[in-house]
């Protein structure tokens, strides 16, 4: 045990223990005890290969709430540390400090438990962020400390006081992976302008110059002719994988292993079908961006590399940070990847909601 750390926010104290664990082959692994994911057989599409993943169960997550839904519904309300939020349950209230890069305030006002994902674009404020951490927020939850990085490096002029969220599509996995593996700024903000830059040389001259002309992510991603090239890569992935859901349905399609061109990159697995479903359009464009912004090189990997990826969680590793009785969040160190494992332990849960897989 390394120790505790408290956070204070206002009337709100979170208490999250970090221990750090050496793993033996008795300890390694991730997901729950009997769980098994298959992957079957792979939806390609140019150097993008998207695996299907099914389990041998399911858990129901209709309770919990989407950041997209809770900010579409105005139950969720984040802005700039040191702002002044409007009424939070029948007050008004000032948090104290500045406006920091990697640091925004959350409130959940909602009846249902919200769902924080790694890689989540917030826009708005004096500059765009990406959630860095997967995370649960309790119901009508007194305001915390948002962990965030900064996707739109050349601003700090507040356009709006709250912040909304990027529908279109979550970082793609070289953003999220220095967000989420590598907790460095500056390895956001490069992963950001090699995207950036990739996209403005595929586009004709005047997309170019709009793209050139912004460091916002999002901004990028919104561009008209960007737009329409992760559109046109994404939507036929998108409407195959839906019919393999259906298809599958009572086989329980919870996520999938991703290869761009003959790597395998990524994995995302949830508790439910219903959960990846909510995910699942976001997810797609933001593996469809990364192969857009990567270079075209034969070859794919098969279903026993995917297979093998996925069950591969022999750690050196382990690092376990939780808010009792709310998460727990587990980040393995193995041998050429890392993987974080979010745990619900809200009453009567007790079960996996999210695992990410990233190859190094």
């Amino acid at each position: 045990m390394r120790g505790k750390q408290i956070l204070s926010l206002g009337a709100m104290t979170i208490m999250t223990a970090l221990m750090v664990l050496p793993l033996g082959p008795e300890r390694a692994g991730a997901g729950e005890a009997g769980w098994s994911y298959k992957v079957l057989a792979p939806i390609r599409r140019s150097n993008l290969t998207i695996f299907p993943v099914v389990t041998d169960r399911s858990h129901d997550t209709k309770d919990f709430l989407t950041l997209d839904e809770g900010l579409r519904s105005g139950e969720v309300v984040v802005s700039e540390a040191g702002s002044l939020q409007p009424l939070i349950r029948g007050r008004v209230r000032r948090f104290p400090g500045g406006a920091q890069v990697n640091r925004l305030v959350l409130v959940n006002n909602s009846p249902r438990p919200l769902i924080l994902l790694a890689g989540e674009i917030l826009t708005g404020g004096k500059q765009d962020r990406v959630v860095g951490k997967d995370r649960i927020v309790p119901p009508e939850s007194d305001p915390i400390d948002l962990a965030v990085f900064c996707v739109e490096p050349q601003r700090w002029v507040a356009t709006k006081d709250n912040f909304g969220s990027f529908h279109n599509q979550m970082a793609q996995p070289s953003v999220r992976r220095s967000a989420m593996a590598e907790q460095d700024q500056q390895k956001v903000w490069s992963e950001v302008r090699a995207s950036a830059a990739a996209m403005a040389s595929a586009a004709s001259p005047p997309a170019a110059a709009e793209i050139e002309s912004t460091s916002s992510y999002a901004r990028v991603m919104s561009n008209d002719e960007v737009k329409q090239r992760v559109e046109a890569f994404a939507a036929p992935l998108e409407q195959s994988y839906q019919e393999v859901m259906r298809e599958l349905h009572d086989r329980n399609a919870v996520g999938v292993v991703v290869a761009v061109n003959d790597q395998i990159i990524w994995a995302d697995l949830f508790a439910s079908t219903a959960l990846l479903e909510k995910y699942w359009p976001k997810l797609i464009r933001s593996y469809a961006a990364e192969a857009l912004t990567r270079p075209t090189i034969p070859g794919h990997p098969d279903v026993r590399a995917a297979q093998a990826f996925l069950q591969d969680f022999e750690a050196r590793r382990e690092t376990v940070e939780s808010e009792p009785g709310v998460y727990r969040r587990t980040e393995f160190a193995g041998e050429g990847f890392t993987a974080f494992e979010l745990t619900t332990l809200l009453p009567g849960t007790g079960f996996d909601i999210h695992i990410a897989k990233m190859a190094e």
